[in-house]
């Protein structure tokens, strides 16, 4: 199969086989439950930290320097063998060419150790650059901090990049949890070092000793996947050979894949830069925002687009007139799946941000006015919420045509618009409306959104255009937005009834905006649930009744659950 197919006249979609359809769902549900395990680990690592560190400049200059090292874990990690080794190796495994795969494997991680360990050292040796280049807000005994904290994460950063290795290997085999639970210990080290050293230092110094942690974590990370991998393997042969084909195949699209997960990384690069400029709080903010702003697309675009993409190459392996049966039902199939989770959660964010915020977040010290300020940079965020999960899934599909060139020229023109948008909304954009400059950080969130539709629509056109129509179905998205909408006006005014009866939750009136659609007086995870739980309900019944089929599903397995207990 070529990356690239024909335009046909499209056949109408043929089902995947039954085993095929039941490898992705219940591989979909394993990857959903890794992460899930995960992001829950994940949040209680931000809360422990939120508790530790708030708001303070250590927190900032801390998160400023985890993201500098991690170019290493977004150039060659996840996204980058997703696009270039998972679907040459899996297709190798359907055909049953064991011995080959092996060789592919030892391979790409010869190849791959000697490639992240040279980068390893020339980032520690050049550490005070990057810095320089990635936070020019920091100055003085920031920058000087900074610059320790990075040259300890660097190596970490590298366990991460071979965890990724890992993962490719375990998802081609349908190895799904394991590889999205390994997270959990790197998640749970930082825990540790936070909660036994927390009480013990000052900021300044635990942020130090926090980096050492984490690199204990990437290691963990790494090294729990490790014994399953081997089994996996028939032979384990580390090499740095290029002459199979199946290897040039994956250098070939490596090249393209590395330069558009580059691309993102200059997007990521110049976000953090101006939320340096902006203020120490918009920098740690930022970060939190996008913990939070992950959750949905981890669980529902990454766990279903991970499942889909070794079916995807092994249906992308065969008759023209088949694999664009195959690919359309298992695109369509998938970003239905996607829409329908991720629409509420965006909903959620916009309406809802700061109890979100509050729940996950809210202690020690981090107050009620960070919920809100965060809440801000979470109603940008949700604009390009569903896209952005969405594209991720028709980036996949091209991956699986051994197509990453696609994606990567619209990632270069989401960037460049991107990163055009985040100077003048983030930088500017508050002088020019009037408006606090802290508020800029939502200016860099809501660029980020509205270019991600941008890049999604380019995406599915282009897959149309080779596959016949794909993507969420155009009467779907109105009925899912009318749905969410109808249910946050109603998690809003429940939101308002309890404090209006309660009283606001005290410290709201110290961030901008006041009082006003303040969070009731109570403890925020109460608050959350009650507010959610309506707003839950009122999503699925309206979804039911406007046919949406997701929605009356869950309806009859949740009565269908009920009627077996009685």
């Amino acid at each position: 199969m070529t990356a690239s197919v024909p335009e046909p006249s499209p056949p109408p979609p043929t089902a995947p086989s039954p085993r095929s359809e039941r490898s992705s769902g219940r591989g979909a549900l394993l990857v959903a439950t890794g992460i899930l395990a995960s992001k829950l680990v994940g949040l209680v690592r931000e809360r422990v930290f939120a508790h530790y560190l708030g708001n303070e400049a250590a927190a900032a200059i801390f998160k400023a320097a985890l993201r500098i090292p991690n170019f290493l874990q977004n150039l060659f990690g996840e996204g980058v063998l997703s696009g270039s080794f998972i679907p040459v190796y899996a297709q190798l495994l359907g055909r049953k060419d064991t011995e080959e795969a092996d060789r592919v494997a030892g391979a790409v991680f010869g190849l791959l150790s000697l490639a992240t360990a040279l980068l390893v050292g020339a980032g520690m040796l050049f550490t005070p650059l990057f810095v320089d280049l990635i936070a020019p807000g920091f100055e003085g005994h920031a920058r000087e901090l900074a610059i320790r904290v990075v040259r300890v994460l660097f190596p970490g950063t590298g366990f991460l990049v071979l965890s990724a290795w890992c993962l490719g290997i375990l998802n081609s085999h349908r190895r799904f949890l394991l590889s999205y639970l390994a997270p959990v210990v790197w998640n749970g080290a930082i825990i540790l070092t936070l909660l036994v050293l927390g009480g013990r230092y000052g900021e300044e110094r635990l942020v130090e000793l926090l980096a050492y942690g984490v690199v204990a974590g990437s290691f963990l990370q790494f090294a729990v996947q490790v014994p399953s991998v081997l089994k996996l393997l028939g032979r384990f042969r580390p090499s740095l050979s290029t002459v199979a084909a199946p290897v040039r195949q994956v250098l070939k699209s490596f090249g393209p894949v590395v330069l558009g997960r580059g691309v993102v990384q200059f997007s990521a690069w110049v976000d953090t830069a101006f939320a340096t400029l902006i203020s120490e709080r918009a920098m740690s903010s930022l970060v939190y925002a996008q913990t939070i702003y992950l959750i949905p697309v981890s669980l529902f675009g990454m766990a279903v687009s991970a499942a889909e993409l070794p079916e995807m190459a092994r249906a992308a392996d065969g008759e023209r007139e088949e694999v664009v049966a195959k690919l359309r039902t298992r695109i369509d199939a998938g970003a239905r799946r996607i829409a329908f989770w991720v629409v509420p959660s965006a909903a959620a964010f916009f309406f809802l941000g700061d109890m979100v915020a509050a729940a996950l977040l809210q202690t020690g010290r981090f107050g009620a006015a960070d919920s809100r300020y965060l809440w801000y940079l979470l109603i940008g965020a949700s604009v390009g919420l569903v896209a952005a999960t969405v594209g991720r899934l028709y980036a996949s599909a091209f991956y699986a045509l051994k197509d990453p060139k696609t994606p990567l020229r619209f990632a270069i023109v989401r960037v460049a618009l991107g990163s055009l948008g985040a100077w003048g909304l983030g930088l500017h954009g508050p002088e020019w409306l009037g408006l606090p400059p802290e508020l800029g950080a939502l200016g860099l969130t809501l660029s980020s959104g509205m270019v991600a539709w941008l890049e999604s629509t380019l995406l599915r056109r282009k897959l149309s255009r080779q596959l016949g129509r794909v993507g969420v179905p155009s009467g779907l998205l109105p009925r899912l937005w009318g749905a969410a909408v109808i249910a946050g006006m109603v998690a809003l005014g429940v939101k308002l009834g309890l404090a209006s009866v309660l009283g606001p939750m005290p410290g709201v009136q110290a961030e901008w905006g006041g009082a006003f659609l303040a969070p009731p007086a109570m403890h925020p995870i109460l608050g959350f649930i009650a507010v959610a739980l309506p707003m839950g309900v009122i999503y699925f019944a309206v979804a039911a009744a406007l046919g949406v089929p997701e929605a009356s599903a869950v309806f009859r397995k949740v009565s269908g659950r009920l009627r077996r207990k009685r």
